[in-house]
C-alpha cells in the first residue's frame, strides 16, 4: 500500500517482460513526504483516476508512450468514454522497482549500472511555469542549496512570478525524502545516456504544454507539476504513475490554489510543520521517527478540497461524473473562508 494509492499485481514484471498492475486510487492524501495524513477526502480517488486516464489517453493520441492500459469497471478494462460511471481503478504496465541501497547514511545507485529495461527510473522530473508562494525554490535559494544560475534566472524571483519559459528540475524518487540534484548526477546514478536525458526533458515539456492547454479551458493557471518515467522491454521511455491531476500538479484561479496545496497551506501554519522541518534538517533518512503524527484539518476545508477534486474532473473531461458544485462556486466558497473571517485556520 502506498500513501495515496494501492497496488494490485496481476503479473510480476521480469527483466525482459513488463508485468501488469492495477492502481486503486484512494481517498488518502500526502503532503511534505509524511505519507498518509489524518483526513480522507471523499471521492478523491475516483476523481484522480479519471483525470489521470484522461491525460494518458490524450498523450497517447500525440504519440507519447505511457504505461496506461485503461480504467477498470465491472472487472473489464475500458477507455474513459466507455465508462458507465466513475471508477477508482486503473490498469497499467508494471515495471520493476529497483531500490538503491543505503550505506553510511547515503544512497548507492550502482545497482542501476548495466540494467537494460523494464524498470522504474528513480527520478521525479519537476516543471515550473510559475513560482507560487509555496514553491520550494524560495526555501532552497534562501538556504543556499540552489543557485539562480542553476535554474536559468539572473534576478531573485518573487512569489507569484510567472516564468518566461518553464524551469525543469529533477529529484530522487525512492529516497526517504525527495532530494533535488543536478542533471549530470541524475544521468549518472540512473545509467542514462545524454540522449535519454534530453528525451525525458522534451517529453516533460510536451506534457506541461498539454496540461496547460487543457486546464486553461476550465479557467485554471497551470503553475507546476511532476512527471515520472520508466523503461519498457526495448528501453523505450514510458510515462508512468499519473499526470495532470490535483496531486501531481499545482493550479490556481485568480491567485487561489486549486489543488491539495490548500492542505499544505493549512499545515504550514501549524507547530507540526515546524517540527517536520527541524527533523528533516537533523536526520534526512529517519526524520519521521522524530515527529508526532499531524493534527486533522478542519472538516469544512476537507469538504471543499473534495469538491475541488470532483469539479476539476467533471469540467476537465466534460462529463458530470460527480454531484458537486462547479469549480467557480467551490473557489468562491474557499475565498470566503480564507478572506472573510470564517475559520479553517488557514
Amino acid at each position: 500500500m502506498g500513501s495515496v494509492k494501492d497496488l494490485i499485481v496481476l503479473r510480476e514484471p521480469t527483466e525482459d517482460r513488463a508485468g501488469v498492475g492495477r492502481f486503486i486510487f484512494s481517498n488518502r492524501y500526502s503532503v511534505f513526504d509524511w505519507g498518509e495524513m489524518p483526513d480522507h477526502i471523499v471521492d478523491k480517488g475516483k476523481a484522480i483516476c479519471l483525470a489521470a486516464a484522461h491525460f494518458f489517453e490524450r498523450l497517447e493520441e500525440l504519440g507519447v508512450k505511457t504505461h496506461y492500459i485503461g480504467v477498470v469497471e465491472d472487472g473489464r478494462v475500458k477507455r474513459v468514454d466507455s465508462l458507465g460511471g466513475p471508477s477508482d481503478t486503473m490498469e497499467f504496465k508494471l515495471f520493476r522497482v529497483i531500490r538503491p541501497s543505503v550505506h553510511g547514511g547515503s544512497y548507492d545507485y550502482s545497482v542501476y549500472q548495466g540494467e537494460r529495461g523494464n524498470f522504474l527510473i528513480p527520478l521525479e522530473v519537476v516543471y515550473r511555469n510559475a513560482l507560487p508562494e509555496g514553491s520550494s525554490i524560495f526555501k532552497r535559494l534562501r538556504n543556499g542549496s540552489l543557485r539562480l544560475e542553476e535554474i536559468g534566472l539572473e534576478d531573485a524571483p518573487k512569489p507569484g512570478q510567472v516564468l518566461e519559459k518553464p524551469i525543469l528540475e529533477v529529484s530522487t524518487k525512492l529516497e526517504a525524502s525527495d532530494r533535488y540534484m543536478g542533471w549530470d548526477e541524475a544521468r549518472r546514478i540512473c545509467g542514462l545516456s545524454e540522449g535519454e536525458l534530453e528525451e525525458i526533458r522534451e517529453i516533460t515539456l510536451l506534457i506541461d504544454r498539454v496540461i496547460t492547454e487543457e486546464s486553461s479551458r476550465i479557467g485554471l493557471i497551470h503553475e507546476d507539476g511532476k512527471v515520472e518515467f520508466g523503461f519498457d522491454e526495448e528501453r523505450n521511455l514510458v510515462v508512468v504513475d499519473a499526470v495532470g491531476t490535483l496531486d501531481e500538479c499545482r493550479f490556481t484561479c485568480d491567485g487561489l490554489p486549486v489543488s491539495k496545496e490548500l492542505a499544505r497551506i493549512f499545515y504550514r501554519g501549524t507547530e507540526w510543520y515546524r517540527k517536520v522541518e527541524e527533523a528533516k534538517d537533523r536526520d534526512r533518512l529517519s526524520w519521521k521517527a522524530l515527529v508526532a503524527p499531524p493534527p486533522p484539518m478542519p472538516a469544512e476545508l476537507v469538504d471543499l478540497i473534495s469538491s475541488l477534486y470532483k469539479a476539476y474532473t467533471n469540467e476537465l473531461t466534460g462529463r458530470n461524473w460527480f454531484d458537486a458544485p462547479s469549480l467557480k462556486e467551490t473557489i468562491h466558497r474557499i475565498r470566503e473562508i480564507l478572506y472573510e473571517g470564517a475559520d479553517p485556520q488557514i
